[in-house]
């Protein structure tokens, strides 16, 4: 072999597999996030943390592009989607079903990872939890319908004497409607009328909180995009006039004065959320990606809102709480 070719080759090879694997290293991958509050919050927060776990560094191996559709409509969340699509989103992260379906939507070809939901297989998202299929996984929120029966019992033990529940909800969150039976079976048990008040509008949220005042009733807040956009309001309402108030989000307890929530925690299903990203990135087909439930969920009880509404709470409630807001 000539000499020249010999060492054109050695040096070929040396130079040219260095910057191969140089080129192949320095890609960035592009994450969309695509919330349904009005900007970033303690839950990017764990999701960014969960990245950082992971090894992935912003600005080096990874840029995130937020888009915040806080109480907005399915159709301008669809169309958010499709910007993250259009900037080369490698995968999007949703904070609830109506974000699901909008990113499906606005982004059918990209791989979804939900870090929020409610019954996916029950509302049509994936077509099991075991094998998802499709572009879409992630996580969701409940370990069955009969969370919703469970809550209600809270609330029982919280308010013997309670004989009526307002359960403030938006039907056009996917999946909702679904929980409903269980709750009105477990009211009937407990000798409590569950009304249901649909929310689409401020105005139906008005009628909710006065209906709710004039029956004397306590307040079920069913977590979604629109009702989270009102949630203080809700709370400072219902303190007001000395109205019971439940949810399932822990945080609504802590820093909206909401009196009881029981809840999977939010932060940890954010930073797992970034395992699911992760594996993605790496190759992983979203529909072969198993979605996970929560295994324990958290009591969180406000005590200065129940002292504010007269309430003495039982101890044995109290010792089984996990936080205890003073």
């Amino acid at each position: 072999m000539d000499r020249r070719v010999f060492f054109a080759a050695i040096t070929g090879g040396f130079l040219t597999t260095p910057l191969a694997a140089q080129a192949q290293q320095a890609r960035v991958y592009k994450i969309g996030f695509l919330g349904i509050t009005a900007g970033p919050d303690h839950r990017v927060e764990a999701f960014r943390q969960g990245l950082r776990e992971q090894g992935w560094v912003e600005g080096q191996s990874i840029t995130l592009e937020y888009r915040w559709g806080a109480g907005k409509s399915e159709e301008v969340l669809a169309a958010l989607a499709e910007e993250l699509a259009q900037l080369g989103a490698d995968v999007i992260l949703t904070m609830s079903n109506k974000a699901v379906v909008a990113a499906r939507r606005g982004a059918p070809r990209v791989p979804i990872v939900m870090a929020w939901s409610l019954d996916p297989v029950g509302s049509g998202l994936v077509g099991s939890l075991a094998r998802p299929g499709g572009t879409i996984t992630g996580l969701t929120v409940d370990a069955g319908l009969e969370i919703g029966g469970k809550r209600l019992e809270l609330l029982k033990e919280v308010s013997p004497g309670l004989s009526r529940v307002i359960n403030l909800w938006d039907p056009r969150d996917p999946g909702l409607a679904r929980y409903w039976p269980e709750v009105t079976r477990a009211a009937g048990t407990l000798s409590v009328v569950a009304e249901s008040v649909e929310v689409r509008s401020l105005e139906d949220l008005e009628n909710g909180l006065a209906n709710a005042r004039r029956r004397q009733s306590a307040i079920f807040i069913w977590t979604g995009p629109y009702l989270n956009t009102h949630i203080k309001t809700i709370c400072t309402f219902a303190l007001q006039h000395r109205l019971l108030t439940l949810t399932p989000i822990a945080e609504q307890v802590s820093k909206d004065g909401c009196l009881i929530a029981y809840a999977a925690k939010t932060e940890d299903f954010y930073r797992r959320a970034a395992m699911y990203v992760d594996k993605i990135l790496k190759g992983a087909k979203p529909g072969d990606l198993p979605i996970e439930r929560p295994t324990q969920y958290e009591l969180v009880i406000n005590l200065k809102t129940a002292k504010a509404l007269g309430l003495t709470l039982p101890p044995s409630l109290l010792q089984r709480a996990d936080h205890v807001i003073e």
